[in-house]
């Protein structure tokens, strides 16, 4: 797993998530099979917002922890 520190620098430093970032985080979620077979598009909104919303949760115990 990234470090959480590593995902907010590199969320900030494009102002977008990293490629390694959304693909660690739908590993997690358990998304990433589509995303190799079918890739990102196939992927459903809600499993989108959901990858947004647990790099936002990661940032967030980033500032947290500053």
């Amino acid at each position: 797993m990234l470090a959480a520190k590593e995902a907010n620098t590199m969320a900030r430093s494009r102002g977008t998530m990293s490629e390694r970032l959304k693909e660690e985080i739908a590993k997690e979620l358990g998304v990433y099979n589509t995303v190799e077979k079918e890739g990102w598009g196939a992927v459903t909104s809600r499993d989108c917002g959901n990858i947004v919303k647990k790099a936002i949760e990661m940032a967030d115990r980033n500032l947290e922890s500053r």
